[in-house]
C-alpha cells in the first residue's frame, strides 16, 4: 500500500478515500470514543454518506479529510486534511480525527504539520481555519502548538453549540 500515499512523513502516509474504504470508515466514524467530541458515533448509513461526501469534496476541490496510515503497519490512524471554508479567499478548514490507540503519541501534531505545510505551499492558502469542541482540551492544545490564534466562537452542527474557532495566517 505504501505506493498509494501522496504525502508522507517518517511515520504517516496520506491517501484519498475510495469506495473500497467503507470498512475503514465504519471502524473510524462508528467508534463512540473516537467521535465523542464530534457529535458521537455514526450509523452505517451516516458513514456511507460521510465517505461519499469526502469523495465529492475531493472531486470538487481536490482536498478532503484524507485517511492517514501508519507506514510500518499500514493500519488506519484516522484522518487529517482540509475542507473549503472560504474558497474564493483561499481559506481552508483543517480537521483531524484519530483512533484512540494513536492518542498522545504525537501522530496528530505530525499529521497536522504536514497538512498545514501542504495548504500553504501547495494550495497557496491565505489562512487556515479550525474549530474544536469546547470540551476537547487536547485539540485546543494542538492548535496552540501549531500557532493558531483564537478568533471567535462559532456554531458547530456536530456539537449543536458554539465552539471556539481559530485562524492560522500564512
Amino acid at each position: 500500500m505504501n505506493g498509494n500515499y501522496f504525502l508522507k512523513s517518517k511515520r504517516i502516509g496520506f491517501r484519498t478515500w475510495s469506495l473500497d474504504d467503507l470498512d475503514l470508515a465504519v471502524e473510524l466514524w462508528s467508534d463512540p470514543e473516537v467521535t465523542k467530541y464530534a457529535g458521537g458515533s455514526f450509523t452505517s448509513a451516516q458513514v456511507q454518506r460521510r465517505l461519499l461526501t469526502e469523495r465529492a469534496i475531493l472531486r470538487l476541490h481536490n482536498i478532503q479529510y484524507w485517511p492517514i496510515f501508519n507506514l510500518q503497519t499500514d493500519e488506519l490512524i484516522g484522518y487529517c486534511g482540509l475542507r473549503p471554508h472560504k474558497p474564493a479567499a483561499k481559506i481552508f478548514e483543517i480537521g483531524i480525527l484519530l483512533k484512540s490507540a494513536y492518542w498522545g503519541k504525537g501522530y496528530g501534531e505530525e499529521a497536522a504539520k504536514i497538512v498545514v505545510d501542504y495548504a500553504f505551499k501547495k494550495l497557496e492558502a491565505s489562512s487556515l481555519f479550525a474549530v474544536h469542541n469546547i470540551s476537547n482540551t487536547h485539540s485546543k492544545d494542538l492548535l496552540m502548538r501549531l500557532g493558531f490564534k483564537y478568533t471567535h466562537d462559532e456554531y458547530s452542527v456536530p456539537t449543536d453549540k458554539f465552539d471556539p474557532a481559530y485562524s492560522l495566517l500564512k
